[in-house]
């Protein structure tokens, strides 16, 4: 399937390519990355309209920077929340004021975000929150509650946080998506959590009163469930074929290990390993199919279910090609290195969550069933 790239995108791309060849290995910590982005017009790619973004370019030109970000192996980018999930959901449903205050600093790379939604008792099933956002008489909300899996937390200037604002709600009701500064010392905590690949990715949040204004309420009280819903549309967007492209890079590493390993002479090694490119080939094909496209109900459901267990079999896939290696350490254990791991085995054991994290396997299955298929929704309390 050819996406049809223009000879202008071509241009487009190779500017991209010469840029990222330039500045990809600079040395520049995570911060200054985002500002040498925005300084040079790449980040707010097609925001052309509203004059909040850098430049403009089309759907197939913002395709062509993230495969080629993605190829160059740039620093992993820490504004990538704040412009892929909540820039477009100002566009969609902010006011002009909050579109001004925010998306030009997004573009320039000054102010990173993290995101505000699962908590310990509402991770998949996130209509059951229980942070709350009560009225002050100042002007303001009092933000109160946790938050759990929150990628960015220490580096975050705000969180988009989605909370209830009527007490007396459930489920989908009564929530409201704000957007809260987190320099709020004794009011917010950010705790890091250890995962099993012993880095610290995600984290827990605790909200103590902190404050965030009533003009910082995205489309309004108790629209938060509708502009909550239409994030998570955006997360499976343009970046999941730049995510595709760093696939690639993995299952090519996967296949020279084998190569070199000789596993590639056992006939069911092989057999996965071209599975595992097939299946690569058709996330393409079907995020071409969907990309731009708001007419799909079950389309972010989709890929979610496709990248995420492929994914997964390439870290098992991964271990097989390394036989007994895979289980010793890439160094010997000391007291200053007691948890060292090597690039397979931090694929391996980081993948198990990709099943988990951003809708699990089980609630995308019943989304497709429910609202593509036309399914009866579960009864509840049925064993």
């Amino acid at each position: 399937m050819d996406f049809g790239f223009t000879g202008e995108d071509d241009l487009f791309r190779a500017e991209a390519r010469a840029w990222l060849t330039e500045h990809a290995s600079g040395g520049l910590d995570r911060r200054s990355w985002e500002r040498a982005l925005g300084k040079a017009g790449w980040i707010g790619l097609g925001w052309g309209e509203g004059g909040y973004g850098n430049r403009s370019a089309t759907l197939t030109q913002q395709v062509a920077w993230a495969e080629e970000y993605a190829r160059s192996c740039a620093p992993p980018r820490s504004g990538h929340i704040g412009e892929n999930l909540l820039a477009p959901t100002l566009l969609a449903h902010g006011s002009p004021e909050q579109k001004g205050r925010f998306l030009p600093a997004i573009a320039a790379g000054d102010e990173l975000w993290c995101q505000g939604y699962s908590e310990p008792g509402a991770g998949s099933d996130l209509a059951g929150i229980r942070t709350r956002a009560e009225r002050a008489g100042d002007g303001t909300y009092r933000v109160t509650g946790q938050k759990i899996w929150t990628s960015l937390a220490r580096e975050a200037d705000w969180c988009f946080v989605l909370a209830r604002t009527d007490p007396g709600s459930s489920r989908h009701r009564g929530l409201s998506f704000l957007l809260v500064p987190m320099d709020q010392p004794g009011r917010i905590e950010v705790r890091p959590i250890r995962q099993m690949t012993g880095t610290s990715e995600f984290n827990e949040v605790f909200f103590d009163g902190a404050h965030a204004r009533v003009e910082h309420v995205v489309a309004g009280e108790g629209a938060g469930w509708r502009v909550a819903m239409s994030l998570l549309g955006f997360e499976r967007g343009v970046s999941t074929l730049a995510q595709q492209i760093g696939f690639a890079a993995e299952l090519g590493r996967v296949v020279r290990a084998a190569v070199d390993s000789g596993a590639v002479g056992d006939p069911v090694v092989r057999d996965r390993l071209v599975r595992q490119w097939a299946e690569l080939r058709v996330m393409r094909w079907n995020a071409l199919r969907t990309l731009g496209s708001s007419r799909d109900a079950g389309a972010s459901s989709v890929a979610k279910l496709l990248w995420g267990g492929w994914h997964q079999r390439l870290g098992e896939l991964a271990m097989q090609v390394r036989g007994t290696a895979a289980g010793v350490g890439p160094v010997d254990w000391s007291v200053t290195a007691p948890y060292e791991l090597d690039a397979f085995q931090h694929l391996f054991l980081f993948s198990r969550a990709d099943t988990i994290y951003g809708g699990s396997d089980q609630v995308q299955r019943t989304i497709i069933a429910e609202r593509v298929l036309g399914l009866p929704k579960e009864a509840k309390g049925v064993v």
